[in-house]
């Protein structure tokens, strides 16, 4: 009990050096906001925050269209925001009118959802997309503009620009107060197994090996590291208040025929992430339900990365169970392991479960 204690004890304290430089980087980004909008002559209030209900509450989330940028859609609308969705061709924007017919992406109340073309390459575009939004999303969804060689080195390559384009964006649009992006679990776990000194805990402080990544050839890894980084890195320099999420395996109903570049890019390397109790899956609805609760809790303390999971693949079974709903060979996931092993890491998500659980209480208060 003692190591328990010990590591407990040391994550709280690194959860308030987090907080501590949250605080910082919030002051700077109001100074920085003060001063954009003194100079166009505009009122400054102290009172605009994301969950004051009394404020017409307007979001941008990026990839709108893909399987976890439409569930994410949804999960705000149902809170009450508006929605500002961004495409960046007509073919996706086609795509969302025959999903709202469908009834897949739904209109709650007054609030309304808009479409704006935009593409993620060009930081002015990005900006008047956002412009009068309050919070963007980033869902980070890519897929394969060839539809058949997966996600390659190059597709990394784009991934970390257009977060780069999009931090950018974010910080010099007066409006936007606060950003999310969706990372992956991949970016914290790909570590380098031989030393020994490894925490056997895994959680929101840990981060993969960028050279271990490469060497394994681990592009969807090394793409949401690098971009993740990179967001983290801008963020700190230009004053935005971030958050990441960092999810498993996203699933869900037809999950494979929605998002197959990203599960098939994410199942690289599983029979490694089996073996050590790290090959772990998510809802997505459940992960849109995460990304709304971090946002409504941004102008409190919800603050750095958060690690998104609700299911970790512990046997032969399960394994199984996973593979046939990807199409792929069992073996592929659990090698020639069927029976429960004993594993060398624990993922941790108790920081979101504890924000989440208080949003909830909170909201049971309010009802």
């Amino acid at each position: 009990m003692g190591i328990v204690r010990t590591l407990e004890e040391e994550e709280e304290r690194m959860e308030l050096e987090e907080f501590r430089r949250t605080v910082l980087l919030a002051t700077a980004a109001l100074n920085r906001r003060k001063d954009e909008e003194e100079f166009q002559g505009l009122p400054v209030s102290s009172e605009d925050f994301v969950g004051d209900c009394e404020e017409e509450k307007l979001v941008c989330v990026t990839s709108g269209v893909s399987f976890l940028g439409l569930s994410v859609v949804n999960r705000l609308l149902l809170r009450g925001y508006s929605v500002r969705i961004i495409v960046d061709n007509e073919e996706d924007v086609e795509k969302l009118r025959e999903m709202e017919t469908s009834g897949e992406m739904m209109r709650t109340g007054n609030r309304n959802i808009s479409v704006v073309t935009a593409k993620l390459t060009e930081v002015h575009g990005l900006m008047e997309a956002f412009d009068g939004c309050l919070a963007v999303l980033h869902t980070s969804a890519f897929v394969d503009p060839a539809g058949f060689s997966g996600y390659s080195k190059s597709m990394a390559e784009i991934e970390v620009k257009a977060s780069e384009n999009v931090i950018k964006a974010c910080a010099r649009t007066a409006s936007v107060r606060y950003c999310v992006l969706t990372s992956s679990l991949l970016a914290c776990i790909w570590r380098d197994g031989t030393q020994h000194e490894l925490s056997p805990v895994v959680n929101h402080y840990c981060w993969s090996d960028e050279s271990l990544c490469m060497d394994k050839k681990l592009w969807y890894a090394l793409g949401k590291l690098r971009a993740e980084k990179a967001a983290w890195r801008l963020a700190e320099e230009m004053g935005l208040k971030l958050t990441t999420i960092c999810p498993g395996l996203i699933t869900g109903p037809k999950f494979f025929s929605r998002n197959s570049t990203a599960t098939i890019a994410y199942l690289k390397g599983a029979q490694e992430m089996y073996a050590d109790g790290l090959l772990a899956t998510v809802d997505v609805n459940r992960l849109a339900e995460a990304h709304a609760c971090v946002l409504e809790a941004m102008n409190k303390t919800a603050s750095g990365r958060y690690i998104c999971f609700d299911y970790v693949i512990e046997n032969g079974e399960e394994a199984e169970n996973l593979a046939r709903e990807v199409g792929i060979p069992s073996d592929r996931i659990s090698g020639n392991q069927f029976n429960f092993i004993p594993t060398r890491f624990q993922l941790s998500d108790r920081k979101l479960t504890n924000l989440m659980s208080r949003i909830s209480r909170s909201c049971h208060r309010e009802c």
